[in-house]
């Protein structure tokens, strides 16, 4: 018996820095409104999804990858932070018929793509997951992003993996708005931050062509490389595929808050 389910939305949502929301931090609220956010995620969705694709700004390769084991490992892949946040778990199972789909979806549409066997969960995945389905008993796959972080190759692999949201699979893409790890805590790049948010917002909230064609030329934003250094804008990247996931449904903020003197914001297409 088939169950119908509403399409599934998909996400970008900020996983904070390192395992921030497992361990003190000064000042002690630094990450209390982000992790309440991501809590509340699963009340936001039309039914618990079936599984989720996960786009983590922490894994990056020569083509797109993805996750193909069934029980995946984490990795501990932060530095310098209380050892009991490298004793973290989070048991969900992979689904390696899922990572071939996906994989599918991507080569017949000409990009190319390969499963990785061996590969575990990053710390993009798990921190937030953690958070927003604690139970960990939702199967879940990694989709890398590509080395270049070409915008376009990114919104053009969202665009192929848009109709496993009518299979009830979340594609979420795991990041930061915000992303300068020199200015964090530096109250000069509250405005700066604040200016390139009012940008990104309106680019998600536009028409979904206008959307790309803003999102595909994200460098011509205000202080575009202030809030994402070149080279190393990883943490903006998983937003393109959400964006591209999202089809013609609209664009809208979800999440916005002032944290270590900077504006970081979560978005949510359909």
């Amino acid at each position: 018996m088939n169950v119908e389910h509403a399409r599934q939305p998909v996400l970008f949502i900020p996983h904070g820095g390192g395992p921030c929301f497992f361990m003190e931090w000064d000042p002690a609220d630094t990450w209390v409104g982000m992790g309440n956010f991501l809590k509340q995620v699963v009340s936001s969705l039309p039914q618990r999804p079936s599984a989720i694709v996960m786009v983590s700004a922490h894994w990056r390769e020569p083509q797109f990858s993805v996750t193909g084991h069934a029980r995946p490992e984490l990795i501990y892949d932060y530095y310098g932070f209380p050892a009991h946040t490298y004793e973290l778990s989070y048991p969900a199972p992979g689904q390696p018929q899922l990572a071939e789909q996906v994989a599918q979806l991507l080569n017949t549409k000409g990009i190319p793509a390969q499963v990785d066997a061996e590969r575990g969960f990053d710390h993009g995945m798990f921190i937030p997951l953690k958070l927003m389905f604690p139970g960990a008993d939702i199967p879940v796959i990694q989709l890398s992003l590509r080395s270049d972080l070409d915008p376009q190759a990114h919104l053009q692999a969202g665009r192929s993996l848009a109709a496993l949201r009518d299979d009830n699979i979340l594609i979420v893409g795991s990041g930061m708005s915000f992303h300068n790890m020199r200015a964090y805590g530096d109250s000069r790049f509250s405005a700066v931050s604040d200016e390139f948010d009012s940008w990104l917002t309106q680019a998600v909230q536009s028409p979904a062509a206008e959307r790309e064609q803003l999102l595909e030329n994200w460098a011509k934003a205000p202080h575009a490389y202030l809030c994402h250094p070149q080279g190393a804008e990883e943490h903006l990247i998983p937003l393109m595929v959400a964006a591209g996931a999202g089809g013609e449904g609209p664009g809208q903020k979800i999440y916005s808050e002032r944290v270590m003197q900077t504006t970081i914001s979560a978005f949510r297409f359909g």
